[in-house]
């Protein structure tokens, strides 16, 4: 732990978390005073499962000890969301235990030369149809296969009744929807003891696709919003 003399002097700063088996680094954060050592207490003295709290036991039951690092302090708070989402996206989600993307991350985030052209030339999505936006932001990969994204899109989710009401099921990431599957049915997905909800579907039907891949949902999810659905005239 730091030292109160220590703490006065950090301000805002960006650490991640390294496991010393392998040198890989499994979480990225932002914070003030003892921050960078809070995710060692939690998973320590309380049973809380998640992927990060898991690897910290795991690190601990070997016998080692988790690395911390200070990648850069003395930093405002709006710089620290920078850096963080910058380290995030350089070193990948699916490469972290990070529950979501830094801050601001699908606006000014890591993107291909393509994808930021798409951004910025691409129209508002508008539709008259029923469809729900399902953000797959922690599971894209830019070489998934058609059969990958179809998957990534499909399950697991928390979804209530007005699931039925959606026709169209459209898979977005970073900002951008990506692909658009016509629903046929969903069925029930036993997660950790909870339920969760699939779809089997097939890929829209060009005409569909034309309408609705590649436009731009910015103004649908409000700044860091948990909830990867959103229902539109359903």
């Amino acid at each position: 732990m730091f030292s109160q003399a220590v703490v006065e002097k950090l301000d805002y700063y960006v650490y991640f978390l390294q496991d010393p088996r392998d040198g890989n680094v499994f979480y990225v954060g932002k914070g003030v005073g003892n921050r960078v050592f809070n995710h060692l207490d939690c998973a320590v003295e309380t049973d809380g499962e998640t992927e990060k709290l898991d690897k910290i036991r795991e690190i601990v039951n070997s016998g080692n000890k988790v690395n911390h690092f200070i990648l850069r302090h003395g930093l405002t708070e709006q710089i620290a969301f920078e850096i963080e989402a910058s380290l995030i996206d350089f070193i990948g989600m699916e490469n972290l235990a990070n529950l979501q993307g830094g801050h601001y991350s699908d606006d000014f985030g890591l993107k291909t030369a393509d994808e930021i052209t798409a951004m910025y030339e691409a129209k508002e999505l508008s539709t008259s149809e029923a469809v729900m936006l399902i953000n797959i932001n922690r599971l894209y990969r830019r070489d998934m296969t058609e059969i990958e994204l179809y998957d990534a899109t499909r399950k697991s989710w928390v979804v209530g009744s007005r699931k039925a009401n959606a026709q169209y099921a459209i898979a977005t990431y970073r900002g951008l929807t990506r692909e658009v599957y016509k629903i046929e049915n969903w069925y029930p997905i036993e997660v950790n003891g909870k339920t969760r909800w699939g779809f089997n579907g097939v890929q829209a039907d060009n005409e569909i696709r034309e309408n609705l891949r590649y436009k731009s949902i910015a103004s649908f999810f409000n700044k860091g919003a948990a909830n990867p659905i959103k229902y539109l005239n359903c």
